[in-house]
C-alpha cells in the first residue's frame, strides 16, 4: 500500500480554502508527487489542477440544476421509445437538439393521457439541464398555487432558460388562476422557453380558461413561436397493463 502524499503546506491550504479552490486543494498533495516523479513542466501542473477545478465546478452546477428543477421522476431522452409513439424521428431529432431553447421557442405537445407527453417533457428538461440550461418543472396546477400564494414571483421564474408546464388543462381555473397563467406567459414571450403539455387541443381551452379573451390572449403569444407536437395512439400504460393481464395466471 502506497503512502499517502505528503499534505499542502498550511498557507497554501488556507489560501485554496479562501478562494473556494475544493478540488485543487484536494487534488494538488497527490498532483505534486506525480508531478515530481514524471518531471512534469509547471505549465503541465497548473494545467491539470484548473482542468480539475473547472470540471469538479461543472459537475457541482449541474446537480445544482437538476436538483432545482425539480423533476417529479428522472427521465432521459435514449430512454423515450419512439417506436411506440407518433411523434415523427425528425421531430424528436429537433426537439433533443434544445436548438428551440436556445432560440427562446416554446414546445406545446397536445394528446390523450399516457402517449408519452410527460416523459418527453421532462427528458428534454433532463437534456438542458446537462447541456447548462436552466430548467424549472411544474404542473399547470403547482405553477398557479405558486404564483397565487407569491411563493415565487414571476420574473424569480424567469431567471430559468425553460419552464415546463406540464399536466394544463387536468383541472379548470378560476379567473385568478387564469390571469396569474397568462401574465406568466406574457412575461416569458419571446424570452425564455416554455415546454406546454396537455392534453386537451387549442380549440378546446376554453373548457378550463374560463375567459374567451384570456385564453385568446395566451394562445397567441404561446402559439406565435412554437412546435406544436401532437401525440395519438393509446395510452402507454393501459398498454402495458393489457400486456400484464393477458400474460398473468388465471384464478378462479
Amino acid at each position: 500500500m502506497s503512502a499517502a502524499p505528503p499534505p499542502l503546506a498550511a498557507d497554501l491550504t488556507d489560501g485554496l480554502k479562501r478562494l473556494k479552490m475544493a478540488a485543487m486543494r484536494r487534488l494538488a498533495p497527490e498532483l505534486l508527487v506525480t508531478a515530481k516523479t514524471q518531471r512534469w513542466n509547471p505549465e503541465e501542473f497548473l494545467r491539470t489542477l484548473v482542468e480539475a477545478e473547472i470540471t469538479a465546478r461543472d459537475e457541482s452546477n449541474a446537480r445544482t440544476r437538476m436538483r432545482t428543477a425539480a423533476f417529479p421522476v428522472a427521465k432521459r431522452l435514449e430512454e423515450f421509445d419512439l417506436t411506440a409513439s407518433t411523434i415523427p424521428r425528425s421531430t424528436f431529432d429537433y426537439l433533443a437538439s434544445l436548438e428551440w431553447v436556445r432560440a427562446a421557442e416554446n414546445v406545446c405537445l397536445i394528446g390523450p393521457a399516457g402517449t408519452g407527453k410527460s416523459h418527453l417533457l421532462v427528458a428534454l428538461g433532463v437534456a438542458a439541464v446537462e447541456a447548462g440550461h436552466r430548467v424549472r418543472y411544474f404542473t399547470a396546477a403547482e405553477l398557479v398555487e405558486t404564483l397565487y400564494r407569491a411563493l415565487a414571483t414571476i420574473e424569480t421564474l424567469l431567471r430559468n432558460d425553460l419552464i415546463i408546464v406540464d399536466e394544463l388543462g387536468f383541472a379548470p381555473l378560476d379567473d385568478t388562476g387564469a390571469q396569474l397563467l397568462f401574465r406568466f406567459v406574457a412575461a416569458a414571450y419571446e424570452r425564455h422557453s416554455l415546454g406546454i403539455g396537455s392534453h386537451w387541443p387549442f380549440e378546446s381551452w376554453g373548457k378550463f380558461l374560463p375567459e374567451h379573451t384570456t385564453a385568446v390572449s395566451l394562445l397567441d403569444r404561446l402559439l406565435h413561436h412554437c412546435h406544436t407536437v401532437i401525440t395519438n395512439g393509446d395510452s402507454y400504460r393501459m398498454r402495458q397493463a393489457r400486456t400484464r393481464g393477458g400474460t398473468a395466471t388465471k384464478t378462479s
